[in-house]
């Protein structure tokens, strides 16, 4: 469980491609530290397990399905990626509850900077959009982000200095794809209304 607060920007350092698979080292000095085989560390938002440590750097295996449905297929050796240790129990929550499963990725359409702050403005696929709303919580490559504005196919979101100057978001251009989350809460909502609804459809 994550809570979609980047602790660094971490760099990829190696690239290993595979018969359906890949094999990502990364280098993150910050969570890094104390990691071991087997931990999760979320990568732009996708978790990830830990299979070596060494040093300041760490190897993941990525199979098929996640490269798929992530942009993390489009990663290459000097790119930049945001990384975030999970949760410790019992620490503040500071961003919303992420689970590091990416629904899917869209494409930054427009950036309108401002003096302190910037609007983004990214694609949202169909089937997602019924996850998102105006002032709900989304997460864009691994970042807690609220909404401003959802549209049938897109949605836009305001960027403060901090999270431009310590995350991809702050170099992403358009035309670039960034890995979503929806609120998870809001697919349970929707199972357990649907659900009821069948049961007091099968009760007539």
């Amino acid at each position: 469980m994550f809570t979609g607060i980047v602790e660094e920007l971490g760099e990829v350092t190696a690239v290993e491609t595979l018969d359906d698979a890949c094999r990502f080292r990364l280098r993150g000095p910050v969570v890094t530290e104390g990691a071991k085989h087997g931990d999760s560390i979320a990568v732009n938002g996708v978790c990830l397990t830990v299979v070596e440590r060494e040093g300041d750097e760490f190897t993941a295996d990525v199979m098929a399905e996640t490269l798929h449905r992530s942009s993390l297929g489009a990663l290459a050796v000097g790119s930049r990626v945001n990384l975030e240790r999970p949760m410790a129990l019992g620490a503040r929550l500071g961003g919303h509850i992420v689970q590091g499963h990416v629904d899917g990725t869209g494409e930054i359409l427009e950036r309108k900077p401002s003096e302190n702050w910037e609007l983004v403005k990214i694609s949202l696929p169909a089937d997602l959009s019924r996850y998102v709303v105006e002032k709900g919580s989304i997460t864009v490559d691994g970042i807690s982000l609220t909404v401003v504005d959802a549209g049938p196919d897109f949605f836009t979101v305001s960027l403060i200095p901090t999270t431009l100057a310590l995350t991809t978001l702050g170099i992403k251009q358009s035309g670039d794809l960034v890995n979503l989350e929806v609120d998870v809460i809001a697919k349970y909502v929707e199972r357990m209304i649907g659900d009821r609804a069948l049961g007091e459809g099968a009760a007539r």
